[in-house]
């Protein structure tokens, strides 16, 4: 066995472990536990990689908010823009999806402007909103580690957490053939974070994976899809995006599951693009590829983000469901701000709404 002391300890190296052990270096030192062999992995290597900020619960559109700017500046966005569509049946779901993700309609000539596949007997409504992004995903991820080992942090992988014991005011955590000591521990562990939580004594909040399927198709008819925007059915029953001049189509499932290595279910797959099918006019081709991920909620779908009520020293960064990669810099910097005990920039509701304390009874 090995030895190493830090003074954090960060388990999970997708983006929430990541971005959070990098905030941390600059005043600490900080290792993170990743039990896969890569990091980014499981969600955040199947991310749908955008962002708009008016997605999600009112704390994650502030997480969304205080974020976008860092994204920006660093160069990590691309412009795709976010289109929703509707069938005569359909009226009533559009409406309200227009007024929850603050879309403005446009008429259905204008959508197909914009995705020229589209079926135009089955367009009856369609929304708009250009202020939506591709994220650079991989290089955020990265550098974000760059940043930590540039801080003399360290990223160890490839060995799952096995046993998580206190003793005194140290935290003793063993993952393979390695003991790690440290005074603080972050727990980013995505879809098994209830899991560390009861490795480590602490009670579980609650943190339930749900499965998202993933289909990738060659450019339907031939089109560049360079410009096309993100597009949805109504109440995201099924979407579109394209990516590397292919385009990702996904039922939206969210078919709540054990943390694993997820993969597609065949069927909810092939509902899902049965829908899209029934709103285009190109037909659908064999899928190129196929996979799944999963996205971890709390009960109220809001982030869970602070030290642990009953444990201080536990601090939670989990429950980023679809929201890991635009929340990122603002939810790290939240995570250390709270572990470092410094004051937060973000205003007190929003860290409320975010704290672990919300879910104990």
């Amino acid at each position: 066995m090995t030895e190493n002391t830090s003074d954090i300890l960060v388990i999970g190296g997708g983006i929430a472990g990541i971005s959070a052990a990098a905030r941390l270096s600059g005043d600490a030192k900080v290792t993170v536990i990743e039990g896969e062999k890569a990091l980014g992995y499981h969600a955040s290597g199947r991310s749908a990689a955008l962002i708009e900020e008016n997605y999600g619960a009112p704390s994650v559109q502030a997480l969304n908010k205080a974020t976008i700017g860092y994204l920006r500046d660093g160069g990590y966005l691309s412009p795709r823009g976010l289109m929703i569509i509707a069938d005569r049946h359909e009226e009533e779901a559009f409406h309200s999806d227009l007024a929850h993700m603050g879309v403005e309609q446009i008429t259905p000539d204008d959508a197909l402007r914009l995705v020229p596949i589209l079926a135009a007997e089955r367009i009856a409504f369609a929304g708009y909103h250009a202020d939506a992004h591709d994220i650079d995903t991989d290089r955020l991820l990265q550098d974000f580690a760059k940043e930590l080992r540039g801080n003399g942090g360290r990223i160890e992988t490839g060995h799952p957490v096995t046993s998580i014991t206190r003793t005194g005011n140290t935290w003793e955590v063993t993952a393979g053939p390695h003991i790690y000591h440290a005074a603080k521990l972050v727990n980013a562990a995505g879809a098994w974070a209830d899991q560390i939580a009861i490795l480590a004594g602490v009670p579980p909040i609650g943190i339930t994976p749900y499965r998202r399927s993933m289909a990738r198709i060659a450019a339907p008819g031939g089109h560049d899809l360079s410009r096309w925007p993100m597009f949805f059915g109504v109440g995201e029953t099924w979407y579109a995006k394209p990516d590397a001049g292919a385009l990702l189509i996904s039922p939206a499932d969210e078919d709540a599951t054990e943390p694993q290595d997820a993969w597609a279910d065949d069927l909810v797959l092939a509902e899902g693009l049965e829908r899209y099918q029934n709103m285009v006019a190109v037909p659908l081709t064999k899928p190129i590829a196929t996979w799944a991920g999963l996205r971890s909620f709390a009960v109220d779908r809001t982030l869970v983000l602070g030290p642990d009520p009953a444990q201080p020293d536990f601090i939670w960064s989990a429950g980023q469901g679809g929201y890991g990669f635009q929340t990122s810099a603002a939810a790290s910097q939240l995570v250390a701000d709270l572990t470092l005990g410094n004051a937060p920039s973000l205003p007190d509701p929003v860290v409320e709404a975010l704290r672990p304390d919300r879910l104990r009874a």
